[in-house]
């Protein structure tokens, strides 16, 4: 069974796969339940536009999205320039590049289940909280929170699945360098492509299994738990 043993190089694509797909979920959250409120409860002009927008990477090819996170956030695109030259923040070529364009292809995912979420609570219950004099944002953290709080794991695992597996954003925007940005799905085409690397790309396809049926067996465990924590309430 020693086929099955990951080389240096295997175990260096997986542990960054892990660590930017982790981060690109984490950095999300904040902004994917503040876009799911929105969305779920807002009523203003430009309501459809903002939905069309957030869910543009899962209609663009993956690629027009590396190329146009590339445009922004390159050395020479204004947001790139911008954070380099104020912030000393390169994002290009950089493993923080490669989390960004993860994170931008799962933020859909992200924002759909915790939008669905939000619209399935019931408003009554927020207004009953309301009249005994308790403010928005304590609503929100007593009350709608722990209501949604399956809805936003469930979005946390799909959004860490996709970037797990992103494959043409990530290589287009940051390329597919070593120990720097070549995540799992990289260093599987790049085995691909070399003789005798069919061995390695299987061994990193397991593990791509693996990883993704354990973020979602623990999305599980923790979904029962919150809606066990509702059911004594």
């Amino acid at each position: 069974m020693t086929w099955l043993a990951l080389s240096p190089e295997e175990w260096v694509a997986v542990r960054l796969s892990i660590k930017v797909a982790s981060i690109a979920t984490l950095a999300s959250l904040p902004l994917g339940i503040l876009i799911a409120i929105l969305l779920a409860r807002g009523r203003f002009w430009g309501h459809s536009l903002l939905n069309g927008f957030v869910l543009l990477p899962l209609i663009l090819p993956p690629v027009v999205t590396g190329y146009a996170l590339l445009v922004l956030f390159g050395r020479r695109g204004p947001v790139g320039t911008l954070l380099a030259d104020w912030f000393g923040i390169v994002l290009s070529f950089r493993w923080t590049g490669a989390a960004l364009a993860c994170g931008v292809m799962g933020f859909p995912l992200l924002v759909r289940a915790i939008r669905l979420s939000i619209e399935g609570v019931d408003r009554r219950l927020e207004d009953a909280a309301s009249t005994l004099g308790a403010n928005r944002a304590w609503v929100f953290l007593t009350v709608t929170l722990p209501l949604i709080l399956p809805g936003i794991l469930a979005g946390a695992v799909l959004c860490f699945a996709k970037a797990m597996g992103e494959f043409g954003a990530t290589i287009t925007f940051v390329s597919n360098i070593p120990g720097e940005t070549q995540t799992l799905p990289s260093a599987i085409y790049t085995l691909l492509q070399v003789p005798g690397g069919d061995a390695g790309a299987f061994r990193l396809t397991l593990v791509s299994v693996a990883i993704a049926m354990l973020a979602l067996l623990v999305s599980e465990l923790l979904a029962r738990r919150a809606h066990a924590r509702l059911d004594v309430q």
